[in-house]
This record gives structure tokens, sequence and C-alpha cells, in this order.
């Protein structure tokens, strides 16, 4: 990070300086107590359980100078009359958007954001990989893509970066808008329109609403006047007339209205894919050690976006070679007697169906076997979209699906009367008891659910064996 002046700091957040320090900058921006030190700025958070205002007194003692908080209450008297420099807001939250949004303008850098339903951190990292093939290229710290996380991954790039790519999350209605409008970005992605969160926001056109957020705040750079807007067309929400506005619009598909066009995708289960790619006459074949015929769209929305960067095809098949994906995404483990397909980064109805593709066509020598966890946030489309899982399952060439979780009760349900065994759980710890009967040598697993399952300690259970 480059250092800011302090009193830039105060006037970025709307606040007032209500004491001042020794202090004239701040080198690093944290809200996580045990990572601030000497020259950070502590921005002391309210969250739901607990209040970062009191660890304040910690982080002086740390050597942190430079505080923003929204109270004076419980921790002004226990710093003593230590130099310190205190920043008063409203709302400490959005002030530290607002001060990442100035920072951020202060850096020369090609700004890319990426939405979507499902899909957002992959493309989010193959984009990251096209573009360090040209460019000093930055992104998100791990998966951190809200209010909070957006803006602290904004303040670890500094003047030697380039292009920067960032997912945007969010649950609500409002948040793409806020954190589009902090990033400010010259080409935005929305890699699809699924059901997740559609508990909080009612149905499809309600997630295409939200997801839309991000185009109010697309700008130009160079030739790029209006910046650009890429995409899958899906015939249904992400069309050329649904997402009109003043940008470019890039639309990736499999005929020939589309500037990107996919076909001829070869699964090969979890060595990757392979796939032929057509943009201006120019047709290649793009290989992706990552698993998941899904992953042919993700790759050819990295390559448009890197396009508009003016990264060559070429170029940007050397980039993907070398991607290594955030987190457990369909990560091959192995103990020596079994296999694990490690997909528990989080699930919805759609990456569920594309895992469980995955493990059909991945070799053998046992069983192969799906343990699915309850998918969250479905709201009340949650037993017909665990069903309609359970009913996918039925005819995949796979040997047991093993759901586990209330909502799963459904998958169950669904997969019943096919030619695959089934057994229900309702809890990891019920599994772990019967595990045994379940799992042998040279048997493969995809395990997967969503991320408040905390499925990854069923891959451990498993490894043990």
């Amino acid at each position: 990070m480059n250092k800011i002046a302090v009193t830039d700091a105060v006037k970025a957040v709307g606040g007032a300086l209500i004491r001042r320090g020794a202090d004239n900058f701040i080198s690093g921006v944290k809200h996580d107590s045990r990572e601030c030190g000497a020259g950070d700025l502590f921005v002391a958070i309210i969250g739901e359980n607990m209040d970062g205002h009191q660890f304040i007194p910690q982080v002086v003692e740390k050597g942190c100078r430079t505080v923003l908080v929204s109270h004076e209450d419980g921790w002004a008297e226990a710093v003593g009359d230590v130099a310190l420099n205190v920043i008063l807001v409203e709302d400490t939250v959005y002030a530290l958007g607002e001060l990442a949004k100035y920072y951020l303008q202060t850096l020369d850098v090609l700004k890319i954001a990426v939405t979507g339903s499902v899909g957002k951190t992959s493309v989010r990292d193959m984009i990251y990989y096209v573009l360090r093939e040209k460019y000093v290229c930055g992104r998100n710290l791990k998966n951190f893509n809200n209010a909070i996380g957006v803006p602290i991954s904004i303040f670890q790039f500094d003047s030697s970066i380039q292009a920067v790519v960032l997912e945007l999350g969010m649950n609500q209605f409002g948040e793409i808008d806020r954190l589009a409008e902090i990033v400010k970005p010259h080409i935005a992605v929305i890699t699809n329109i699924g059901i997740s969160h559609i508990e909080n926001l009612g149905s499809r056109d309600g997630i295409f609403q939200a997801k839309m957020e991000i185009t109010k705040h697309i700008a130009g750079r160079g030739e790029m006047k209006g910046g650009a807007l890429v995409f899958p067309f899906d015939d249904e929400y992400l069309t050329k007339e649904n997402t009109k506005g003043a940008y470019q619009q890039i639309v990736i598909g499999e005929d020939g209205r589309s500037e990107y066009i996919i076909s001829s995708v070869d699964d090969f289960g979890l060595l990757g894919i392979q796939f032929t790619l057509e943009h201006q006459q120019e047709s290649c074949r793009i290989k992706l050690s990552v698993p998941g015929r899904h992953n042919a769209v993700n790759a050819a929305l990295a390559i448009a976006a890197g396009g508009l960067a003016g990264v060559t095809i070429e170029q940007a098949q050397q980039g993907l070679s070398k991607v290594e994906l955030t987190g457990s995404r369909l990560k091959q483990l192995t103990n020596g007697r079994i296999s694990v397909i490690d997909d528990t980064y989080n699930a919805s109805p759609a990456s569920m169906k594309s895992a469980m593709k995955v493990l059909e066509i991945s070799e053998s020598k046992g069983h192969k076997i799906a343990i699915l966890g309850d998918m969250y946030e479905l709201g009340a489309e949650s037993k017909h979209q665990h069903f309609g899982i359970g009913l996918f399952a039925r005819n995949l060439r796979i040997d047991t699906v093993i759901a586990i979780g209330e909502d799963a009760a459904q998958i169950a349900e669904g997969a019943e009367g096919g030619q695959v065994d089934v057994a229900y759980f309702k809890n990891k710890e019920a599994f772990y008891a019967k595990m045994g009967q379940f799992i042998g040598i040279g048997d493969i697993i995809l395990v997967k659910g969503s991320r408040g399952m905390k499925m990854e300690k069923i891959v451990e259970k498993l490894l043990e064996i």
C-alpha cells in the first residue's frame, strides 16, 4: 500500500479528526486487531456479536497510532494520553469503503469487477492469471468480496500494480451497487444469473436486478470510452437487449451472435477440459487443467476480459495453464487408499450438478460416492431444488449418494428409485458413526455442501481412513 496522509484520509471518509497524534501518514489499513501494528489505521467495526472498539487498547499497545471509530465509549479512557489520531465517523464500514474508493482512484490501474450467482471466484482467478501475462496484477485477498473484504483487499495494492480484478459478492439489494461504486470498474463481468440468495431477493428477476447494479458504475478508460460488460448469453436474462447500456457488450455463447463462441467441449474429469473458442474468425483449442465443463464458459469470460485489456488469446492460454483456484474447488486429495474430490467451498444447484458430473466421468478403481450437504439461502425454492439434485443423481453413473443435513433429506428422497444406492444422515456426526460401512479402498468420493455446513470436516475424516 502507498502511504495516505492522515488529513487526506479524514477528508476521504467525511470524518472529524477529534484527536491528533504524532503520525502524519498511514501505511496500512486493518480491521483485525491481531494483524494491526505501527503505521496502520485500525478500523473499529461493530459486528453482530462484537464491537471492534473494545480492541483499540490492544492495537495501540502494538504500535498502531491511527484509529477510525464511530464512538468513544469504553475505550478512550483505556488508551490514556497516548498520541493517537482518532477519526470519528457515523459508520466505520461505510467510511472504510469511502477510503478504499479514494485510494483506488489514486492508482493508475485497469479495474475489472466480477459478480454472478456462481463461479465468481473461479472467473476472478482466471482473469487474474490471464492479465498477469501482460500486467502486474492484483486481486481480492482470499474470498474477501463484501463491504469489508473488498476495501481491505484494495489496500494491498500499490503503485506497482497495473491492473486489478475484484470479485463483488452480495446477498441483498444494494450491495453490488455499493461495491461497484467503490471500484468503478472499467470492465464488469457477470458470470450467470442463478438462484443463490433467492431467499433474500425473492426471484431470479430480483437476482438479475441486483447483479445489474454493477452496470451503474462502469467507467471508461482509454479506447474503452464507455467501459465494457462481459457476460455469457443465457437467452433469458443475460442478453444484449436486457443488459444494454452506454458500455460495450461482449457476449460469450455457442452461436454466431456471440463475440466469443464456445464449441466442442471435451471433459476429462479431474484432468480438466478442452474446448474450441472462436473470436473474429480466429479459432483455437483451449486446454484447461481445471475440472468441469462449466469452466469452459468461465475460461472464455476470462479470455474475453483479457482481450479488452489487450491480452492476446495466445497469452491468455499461457495464463490459464498456470491457474490455481482459490479455496476447495474440485480439488483432488488422496491418502493412498481413497481419493476425495474436495468441493466444499460452497454449493448451489448448478455447481452441485457440475461437481457430480465431474465425479461421474472420473476414473476410479473402487466406487464413486457423492456426499452432499444442505444448500443454503434458497428460500421457498429449497425443497424443490434439493429434490432436483436427487433426481439429477438418479441416472448418473455413480454408485452411492449420501445426503447429510436437514434440507438434504430431499436429496435422498429425489435419488430414491434410481440406479444409485442412497443413504441419509441428519448431521455429520451420525455419518461419522457409520462411515466405514460406505467407504472402501480405491473409492473416489465427492464432498460438497454450502459453506455453513462445514463439509471440509468430512474431508478431514475421510482422509484419516
